[in-house]
């Protein structure tokens, strides 16, 4: 085992702490002691350290070099080759950047004495300088590299522990709100707290004044950032040497004396200066007001439901949610801009464009949104809007599901709950009255949840399954396929939940996995009941003095035993061809069968079989025609068992049966037994399979129909990685059983006939010959008379009082909403539809049902595309779970909640304490402040953007956040380019080239060019990352971050034509970009686009969202020259600043000499050279085609490419010899490490001894460090050149 030596542990030792938090990625953590590794040759080397399993030669040192071993080991280092690339890159940050800052910002905070005032004040500057850059790395991520931890994130965060907990106002950590949002989520991971604790943020600590010892708390922190911040340390009286050095000489601890002696001296100065100062401020001078926090902006214009929204009122200064999201929908709803009728004569008449039709997947009654509704209805909202505004007569159907099991459930409990009442009580009409009053009242939630996520759907075309309408579609397919015997009736196992009295589909059992014995809670059951266990017992056989031994984990099936099936080739059961076992509780001979099912090397190769109570063994009993024998009722009660188990209830019965078997002592063991136990998900009972006589629907021609269909590319499934689920299901497809014994629903259309004629022989409910199908019971009473050959005199009826399964209702939901069986124009125009876009989780369910039965009653398919999305898991990839505290209502994402409000949420659940207060750990650690408020928008882009991650979604609610910084972006960009416009402005008729425009002109005119075909594309493919990355890159980097700040001194200077080119440029590029965004932010780009002069404004539409979605035939002005010369102006650019950084350059305007390779590249400088200026913030823009000896000594130098040097002119700007004798004492330590890992490395046994990974990160520390030496050496040499 590795062990990992590190110092004695304390809050603030931020290095140690990296380590420790890497450590708890590891699969198998390193052992941890609080030493030096033994051996002498250890002494002198700084902890942390990493000694490695099986050699006390190979040790890591350092906190990076044993962090990244440690990381990379358990995949935290990076997936890819550039993954692993950026997270050295962010440790580099961490180390050289932040740290140093970091260190000289807290340190005096702590009480470390003899840190200059001016570096500790100029160190806040450097440290907000880096965090900005960080927070804009953050903003659209959850992590710094990929979509998880990496050590990139723990070095940073872990640098960043001293400034968040003592230095960092809250004002700070607001205007790095992504940097605070990203920081917090680290902190509160299960490893960071392993090691962190809690951290309670911002609590300063004051300065100790003690002059003859170090405080404390500031002993771990200096002592490891000792090689990081640019500060002296006072030490100890007594302290004979540092902690990481050899034994100081007698004249090294005198000097030090000295100097720690005049150093007091200096501070007890500075403190009397300061002392005097406060004495001389006025006792009545008053403190200066605090800055407010902006509140939430609301929009309280008086507007009526319906009418349109003020746009003439001033903008509010920022962008807010709730102001933007307000009076919107109602008025896009009363314009009928939803309609497909919307700007057509008729619908009949062929609209050139096409028609898109797309029907919702009908949520149930009962439900109210989640995560996965949200991301459902975003992206389909986002294709209609889409279609609508490309001119096509769109049409997005609504509807809701009557959801059977799930609303009897609730209205059931709703009765006891309110008046102690049963179902049975009421009977069945009036149940039924009971249900339609709750649906009524409470049903049309989900619509308003619907409409809160800006969901353009038709709602005057709302549908329900039990409206008239699709209640008279639901009977006409039962009878057709009925007469044609597609529906038939026979008696199988089904699954049966004994609480609701019901049989239920396979989607809503859920299959819950133990690992052994377990006990679990069962309706109707005071004591959990055994679970996980497998009980061997013996069966004797008839005759002979032997037994053979079976086992079972539902002992009291053994009850219903007709045989006991063994291997044809097993050897040891040869014998025992033709023979029986006898049961030990009755008097049934049962016989030995043979069948290949039988795995022979489990257990003892003998299996129980019980035909009537299990799915394998009712095939076992079907091929050797077996006694089916059910032994439990409807309620889970026992029955057609001898006594004593007679009426006993299941689970009460397993207990029993066990111990008879035992008295007999024919019991032999017990033990745990991995298993799945299927779970009721609506009554969360344990499912039985049961005997019971239903109706089935024949699904073999109808699934090789559906198979064929794909195969054949008429239907198209997206993305195609779904095909092998839909082959495997389709071809090996099984009947469907379409019977739920409930009472709300679609009750069968089927009756039961009873003959009053002796000449007839009385039937049997599973026999189909004595059923028959009408629409009434007088044309089903003709139907019988006709097929027995009687009068309808002598017919009597029975009714099935069973319902159709939901998902039959659903199959036929496509048509059934346009007036299927009977024509109609919505019907000829909309059916079949154009795509179908649901989550794979219900591809077979529903997909699949709907396209078999589209096929078979109406010859067509109901639609040609199907898209599928990803399911919805939470940020660490797990599914959603109430017991998780996961599961997040997406209006509170929206809306914004307390971590309180999470808490409260789950006392109205049903979840148990031990259940309620898992959850809140679980919220506490992903939302430790709650959820803010996010808005419709944001929800909206975000779940578009995260549809790229296959078949699950990890969504970081937190990440959401990021998108609401990109719409007030959105928003100051426009308020300040209507105040670049001006309110004189006019705009073009139409968006063309006046062949005018300057260089940054026709540059963002061909980024635009290059969103728009993006989008157009991402589109026609689903591609939504791509479009959503094409939309926040062209707003967010190139026209925010470049084009506004390029045209500032265009529109500023002196000549009014480059500034009118410019603003009809702006103009273009804004009304544009709205419109690209309008599908996936309806809110923030209607009301943006609204306070937009129009180009036709007599003949524009009113409403972004029946403009034209811009069209890459006449936004064709892309450009890959301009493409290129803009990316080598902004690759100099970026050059420029990072040296400006370097050197500390803030606010100082420098002069900017560029070297260029060649002639070409000067002019194209020359031409950029306002633009260079403009965005590194120079003060002249010099380009040089000539040697060194054309620039000016005192310049500090970077490549900007193959083309072009960056000189940049600091002489006179900055402190030369401060700064070469900081980077001479960085030259000597980086010496130091290339000195030892050179030794290390050329050692003889080197290459066989030490580990590849060791030896690969030695080679990368290697390399990073002589590249970082070669950079101060240049830097040295630079300023020496400067003195």
């Amino acid at each position: 085992m590795d062990v990992l030596y590190v110092p004695p542990p304390h809050p603030d030792d931020f290095r140690t702490q990296q380590v420790l938090i890497a450590a708890q990625f590891c699969p198998a953590p390193p052992r941890l002691l609080t030493q030096t590794p033994p051996g002498e040759q250890h002494t002198h080397q700084r902890l942390p350290a990493l000694a490695l399993a099986g050699s006390q030669q190979d040790v890591l040192w350092g906190d990076a070099a044993v962090s990244w071993f440690l990381c990379e080991g358990a995949g935290r280092a990076g997936r890819s080759l550039k993954e692993r690339s950026e997270v050295r890159m962010w440790m580099d940050v961490a180390q050289n950047e932040l740290r140093p800052a970091a260190c000289a910002l807290t340190l005096p905070l702590l009480g470390v004495k003899g840190v200059d005032k001016k570096v500790q004040v100029s160190s806040k500057g450097v440290l907000l300088s880096v965090l900005r850059a960080l927070d804009r790395s953050l903003e659209p991520k959850t992590y710094l590299v990929g979509e998880s931890i990496t050590l990139a994130d723990i070095a940073m965060a872990t640098s960043l522990l001293l400034p968040f907990k003592y230095a960092l106002e809250p004002a700070d950590r607001k205007s790095v709100c992504n940097v605070t949002r990203w920081f917090v989520t680290c902190v509160n991971q299960p490893q960071f707290l392993a090691v962190l604790g809690p951290l309670a943020l911002g609590h300063k600590m004051a300065a100790v004044n003690t002059h003859t010892h170090t405080a404390p708390a500031a002993t771990a922190a200096a002592a490891a950032a000792n090689t990081h911040a640019h500060t002296h340390t006072a030490q100890t009286n007594g302290d004979s040497a540092p902690a990481d050095g050899p034994p100081k000489t007698e004249a090294q601890l005198k000097k030090e004396a000295k100097k720690r002696e005049k150093m007091e001296k200096f501070q007890q100065k500075k403190e009397m200066e300061e002392k005097k100062k406060q004495q001389q401020k006025p006792a009545a001078e008053k403190k200066k007001p605090e800055k407010k926090e902006i509140g939430v902006i609301t929009y309280n214009t008086p507007t009526p439901p319906g009418d349109k929204k003020d746009v003439v009122s001033p903008l509010p200064d920022s962008y807010s949610p709730q102001y933007v999201e307000a009076s919107w929908y109602s008025w896009w709803e009363k314009q009928g801009f939803f309609k497909p009728e919307y700007g057509r004569k008729s619908l009949s008449e062929p609209n050139p464009r096409g028609v898109f039709m797309m029907c919702i997947p009908p949520p149930n009654v009962t439900g109210s949104l989640h995560l996965g509704h949200a991301l459902t209805n975003a992206i389909q909202d986002c294709l209609t809007r889409w279609h609508r505004m490309r001119g096509e007569t769109a049409l997005w159907n609504p509807g809701c599901d009557h959801a059977g099991i799930a609303t009897q459930v609730v209205v059931e409990k709703k009765l006891m709950r309110e008046r102690q009442l049963s179902r049975h009580d009421l009977g069945r009409e009036k149940f039924i009255e009971e249900v339609w009053k709750w649906k009524n009242e409470k049903g049309d939630r989900i619509y308003h949840q619907l409409k809160k996520l800006g969901s353009s759907l038709d709602w005057d075309r709302a549908c329900f399954t039990m409206d008239p309408k699709l209640s008279y579609a639901v009977q006409e397919a039962f009878i057709r396929m009925h007469e044609d015997g597609t529906i038939y009736r026979s008696k199988r196992l089904v699954n049966w939940s004994c609480s609701l009295n019901s049989a239920i589909s396979d989607i809503e059992v859920d299959k819950k996995e133990l690992t052994g014995r377990t006990l679990l809670p069962v309706p109707g059951y005071k004591d959990k009941v055994e679970f996980g266990v497998l009980v061997a017992f013996a069966y004797k056989i008839e005759g002979t003095g032997e037994e053979v031994v079976v086992a079972t984990t539902r002992i009291e099936t053994m009850l219903g035993d007709t045989a006991v099936a063994v291997h044809p080739k097993d050897p040891r059961y040869q014998h025992l061809k033709g023979k029986m076992v006898l049961h030990p509780f009755c008097d049934r001979r049962m016989p030995v069968v043979f069948d290949e099912f039988v795995d022979m090397a489990f257990g003892t190769g003998a299996v129980k079989i019980t035909p009537a109570h299990d799915h394998n063994d009712y095939e076992v009993g079907v091929r050797h025609n077996l006694e089916f024998i059910n032994i439990l009722d409807e309620n889970g009660y026992l029955i057609n068992v001898p006594a004593p188990y007679k009426g006993m209830r299941r689970f009460d019965a397993r207990k029993a049966v066990l111990q008879a078997l035992k008295d007999l002592g024919q019991f032999k063991e017990i033990k745990d037994n991995p298993m799945v136990v299927p779970v009721c998900s609506r009554s969360k009972d344990i499912v039985e399979p049961l005997l019971k006589p239903q109706w089935y629907v024949s699904c073999g021609e109808m699934g090789k129909q559906a198979a064929d269909a794909v195969r054949e590319g008429r239907l198209k499934i997206i993305p195609d990685h779904h095909l092998k689920t839909w082959f495997n299901w389709m071809d090996n497809i099984r009947d469907w059983c379409i019977s739920r014994q409930l009472w709300w629903g679609h009750r069968i259309p089927a009756y039961f006939v009873t003959v009053n004629d002796p000449n007839v022989k009385p039937g049997e409910d599973m026999d189909g010959h004595y059923w028959v199908s009408g629409r009434t019971e007088e044309e089903a009473r003709e139907k019988a008379a006709k097929r027995f050959n009687t009068s309808k005199e002598k017919i009597t009826l029975r009714q099935d009082e069973d319902v159709l399964d939901t998902w039959f209702s659903s199959g036929i939901f496509p048509f059934s909403i346009f007036g299927w069986p009977n024509q109609s124009e919505d019907l000829s125009v909309f059916y079949p539809g154009t795509l179908l876009e649901t989550g794979h989780d219900i591809l077979f369910f529903w997909v699949a049902r709907m396209v078999m039965m589209g096929l078979k009653l109406t010859g067509k398919l109901p639609f040609t595309e199907v898209y599928l999305h990803a399911v919805v898991r939470d940020a660490h990839g797990r599914k959603m779970s109430k017991s998780l505290g996961n599961v997040i209502d997406p209006l509170d994402v929206i809306t914004g909640i307390s971590l309180e409000g999470l808490h409260a949420q789950l006392k109205d659940s049903n979840l148990d304490p031990l259940e309620v207060e898992k959850a809140k750990q679980g919220q506490k650690s992903d939302y430790p402040s709650g959820i803010p408020e996010c808005g419709t928008d944001a929800l909206r882009f975000a779940l578009c953007a995260y549809t790229s991650q296959g078949r699950d979604i990890n969504l970081d609610v937190n990440r959401i956040l990021g998108y609401r910084h990109f719409c007030n972006k959105l928003w100051n960009a426009v308020k300040f380019a209507m105040r670049t416009l001006g309110d004189a402005f006019t705009p073009r008729d139409k968006p063309q080239l006046s062949g005018e425009e300057g260089v940054c002109d026709r540059w963002i005119l061909s980024r635009l060019s290059a969103a728009v075909s993006l989008c157009d594309a991402g589109f026609r493919s689903y591609d939504f990352p791509a479009i959503t990355t094409a939309i926040y890159n062209f707003w967010l980097y190139e026209l925010c971050d470049v084009y506004l700040e390029c045209i500032k001194p265009v529109v500023a200077g002196s000549e009014p034509r480059a500034a009118q080119v410019s603003r009809e440029t702006l103009f273009t590029c804004l009304e544009a970009g709205l419109r690209l965004l309008s599908p996936i932010m309806p809110f923030v780009s209607e009301e943006l686009y609204q306070r937009l002069p129009r180009r036709q404004p007599t003949s524009s539409p009113p409403s972004i969202s029946v403009t034209p979605y811009p069209d890459a035939q006449e936004f064709c002005w892309h450009s890959d020259v301009v493409d290129k010369e803009m990316e080598f102006v902004m690759c100099v650019v970026r050059t420029i600043r990072s040296l400006r950084a370097d050197y500390n350059l803030t606010k100082t305007r420098a002069d900017c000499y560029l070297q260029c390779v060649d002639s070409e590249t000067a002019s194209l400088v020359d031409r950029f050279a306002l633009q260079l200026q403009t965005l590194s913030y120079s003060q002249t823009i010099r380009p040089v085609t000539g040697g060194d000896q054309d620039i000016p000594q005192g310049c500090a130098v970077a490549i900007a490419s193959d083309r072009c040097s960056v000189h940049l002119m600091l002489k006179g700007l900055i402190d030369v010899e401060k700064e070469v004798s900081k980077l001479s004492s960085k030259r000597c330590d980086l010496e130091k490490v290339v000195s030892k890992l050179r030794e290390k490395m050329e050692k003889a046994d080197y290459t066989h001894k030490v580990p590849a990974k060791v030896q690969e990160a030695d080679l990368e520390k290697m390399r990073q460090t002589q590249t970082e030496l070669e950079k101060v050496n240049e830097a040295i040499q630079n300023f020496r050149g400067m003195m």
